[in-house]
């Protein structure tokens, strides 16, 4: 190896080793994903709104509910006590719902059970970017996009006993604001300012109770609880909510991966799971078993006849029964002959005592053989005799002895 070469290898392993230690020592980028997962410590997760909810909510009891509000509050419903014929239909919680994401993702169902449970004189307290449509509806109110927005909104609320600071909210801001409301029910609790001043935080009422609806929830993530004052826009905000239970909706903010499979109910329910597991394992062995190809059956065919074989027979029956016997030896030293010359590749010009030598020690056969079937040979090319049926046996024998011994 070449003085250059060691130096160029002493290069390329400092030069990663460099690359490795660079890369460990600096810093990582910040992940600035809006997960709102509770589990997330990143900027726009709710880890600390998490850690410090006992906190925000002192002496208030919190339940995390991980099934949607149809599903959790439909079965919290009383339906009074037949035996007694008392009919007091009500919830057997009272409380306020909670829900804080990026994008409110209720269904429809949940959020007319969510009214019903609302209407017994219960809240609901949801901070979203997108609310449901449903229920805006509902509420008959609007929600607009300011697409004209700074790079920060100025948040506050609107009672002056809470204080009149705005806290600027850049990481995470949304641009949704009310653009129509139900002035005879509803009340307006706070702002935001970009390029105007526009409502973001309204209380609702609804039959016994109320909706505190919320469009930016940015305000509650780790970043903006941690960022400076910040912490004190999320305690006004939150201290709307009634001291009572809180019940915690967190579906899909557990750091769960949600399936977005279309099997997912299916895989979801034990007796579906099984029963869909089955019949894939049916339908492969049905396969295997059926995996084989189907045909009449084949017809089995003779095989073809060597006719070669036939013919040579009926041309020797022929010259035997003509009594042409020195013809036939003829044909038998040449068959005898040229099967020499391919198998031992000897010369059979002249068949002498050192073509005698030459076969015995190639083909290991008995010298006197040899000696016997040259002798016949040469004697029937020198006769002039015609050959008799004893000469035919004679010589066939002679050679069949060397050719198959």
């Amino acid at each position: 190896m070449s003085k250059s070469v060691k130096i160029y290898i002493v290069f390329l392993v400092l030069l990663m080793i460099g690359i490795v230690v660079i890369d460990a020592n600096s810093p990582k980028p910040i992940n600035w994903t809006p997960t709102y997962s509770l589990k997330d410590k990143i900027p726009l997760g709710l880890y600390v709104l998490d850690q410090e909810a006992n906190t925000l909510f002192k002496g208030q009891e919190i339940e995390k509910v991980n099934v949607t509000p149809y599903e959790f509050l439909s079965d919290k419903f009383d339906y009074g006590d037949d035996d007694t014929d008392t009919l007091t239909y009500d919830y057997q919680i009272k409380g306020t719902i909670l829900n804080i994401s990026e994008f409110s993702k209720l269904d429809d169902q949940s959020v007319e059970e969510l009214c019903n449970f609302v209407s017994y004189g219960n809240t609901a307290f949801i901070s979203s970017k997108e609310l449901p449509q449903y229920l805006l509806d509902s509420l008959k109110i609007k929600t607009n996009l300011e697409f004209k927005t700074t790079d920060s909104i100025y948040n506050w609320v609107a009672n002056p006993a809470l204080g009149t600071k705005k806290y600027k909210i850049t990481e995470g801001l949304g641009n949704t604001y009310f653009s129509k409301i139900d002035t005879l029910n509803t009340t307006v609790l706070g702002y935001q300012s970009g390029d105007s001043t526009r409502v973001n935080f309204i209380k609702v009422k609804y039959y016994d109770g109320q909706f505190l609806l919320h469009t930016q929830p940015a305000a509650f993530t780790n970043f903006h609880l941690l960022k400076d004052d910040h912490y004190q826009y999320a305690e006004k905000v939150l201290s709307y909510i009634p001291k009572e239970n809180i019940y915690w909706y967190t579906k899909g903010q557990n750091g769960e991966v949600i399936s977005e499979s279309r099997l997912r109910y299916i895989l979801s329910q034990p007796a579906l799971e099984w029963g869909w597991w089955i019949a894939l394992m049916g339908i492969a062995v049905f396969m295997i078993f059926n995996a084989k190809r189907k045909q009449r059956i084949v017809p089995i065919k003779k095989p073809l006849t060597n006719t070669t074989v036939e013919f040579i027979r009926t041309i020797g029956n022929l010259y035997y029964q003509e009594g042409d016997h020195g013809t036939i030896i003829d044909k038998k030293i040449i068959y005898f002959l040229e099967k020499i010359r391919n198998e031992y590749l000897l010369d059979t010009t002249r068949l002498d005592d050192d073509f005698i030598k030459k076969l015995h020690l190639k083909s290991g056969k008995n010298i006197a053989d040899i000696q016997k079937a040259v002798f016949l040979i040469n004697t029937h090319r020198r006769s002039p005799n015609n050959s008799i049926e004893a000469d035919l046996i004679q010589i066939n024998n002679a050679i069949e002895k060397i050719i198959h011994h």
